[in-house]
Formats: C-alpha cells, structure tokens, sequence
C-alpha cells in the first residue's frame, strides 16, 4: 500500500486526475412535486400549455406560408420567430411530461447535452430575431421611403440566416 501512495504522488498531475474520476452517464430527474396525486393534474396543465403553444405558432406559419399578403419583411420574421418558439418548446416539454408520468425518470448525458444546445440555441435565436424585427420596424418609421430597398427579400434572408448559424454557434 505504501508503495502506491509513494507512486501516486510521483505521478504527474494530468495523470493523478485521470486516475480518481468516474463518467457520468445518465441524470435522474426530480418531479415537480412530491406529492403524487398532482402528477395527472400537471401533466394535464403542461401537456395543454405545450398543446397550445405549438398549435398557435403552427397556425401563425401557416397562415403566412398561404396568404401572399402577408409575404412581407416584418411576416418573414415572425414566421422565423414561431418556427423556433416550437423548436424551444419541444426541446424540453416531452421529457418534463415523460418525467411526471413515469416513477423513476433519468436522461442520459448526451440526451441531456442535446437538450441544453437546442434550448439555448432556439432561446438565442429569438431574442436575437426580435432585434431583427425591431431593427425592421426603425426602417420602416424613420425611412419610410427606403423601406422597400433596405428591407429587400435578399437582405432579409441574409439576416434570419445569420440569426439560424449565430445563435447555433452561441
């Protein structure tokens, strides 16, 4: 034993770390509450928010895909702004909804890890689109005029785009 010590403290410091660590590879996840009998009456209460969330942003996209009036700049953008609002949503409610129907609910590491990166990411991207749509609504109240040449439908693209790949490698 003796013999051991003595070794393991010769040992370089990047390898006495590597000796001692155990890997995670799952999380156990706590319920929203103890008390087992608001389980049904969560799930229901989540299960109806997540319910209208995604179907009110799949109607906002819809109703902008089909109606060429509103194939506008500040549309454009709102259109963007719903497709990542289901993105964020559906990135955490199914597994909270797993966990408060199921006993015993874990993740794994990297199912935990893909979680994080896609709610950070769809949470990023639409405060950085709201700028956008703010930056939208200056062009068109303090340059009336040159709205339509500021705004063009390339220059829009170039900007939700860059919002998408920004807020990915955020």
């Amino acid at each position: 034993m003796q013999l051991w010590a003595e070794t393991l403290l010769v040992l370089p410091l990047s390898l006495r770390t590597m000796i001692n660590q155990t890997q995670v590879t799952e999380f156990i996840l706590q319920g929203f509450s103890e008390h087992p009998e608001y389980h049904i009456f969560l799930f229901c209460c989540f299960l109806s928010l997540y319910s209208v969330a995604v179907t009110g942003n799949v109607l906002i996209i819809m109703a902008i895909s089909f109606n060429p009036g509103l194939h506008t700049p500040m549309y454009f953008f709102l259109f963007n702004l719903a497709t990542m609002d289901i993105i964020c949503t559906s990135s955490v409610m199914p597994k909270a909804l797993e966990g408060l129907m199921v006993e015993k609910s874990s993740i794994s590491f990297r199912g935990c890890m893909a979680q994080l990166y896609f709610l950070t990411w769809s949470a990023s991207s639409e405060l950085l689109l709201l700028t956008v749509m703010a930056y939208d609504r200056y062009a068109a109240i303090c340059h009336p005029l040159h709205y339509s040449t500021m705004m063009s439908k390339a220059f829009c693209s170039v900007l939700a785009a860059g919002v998408w790949v920004i807020c990915a490698f955020n």
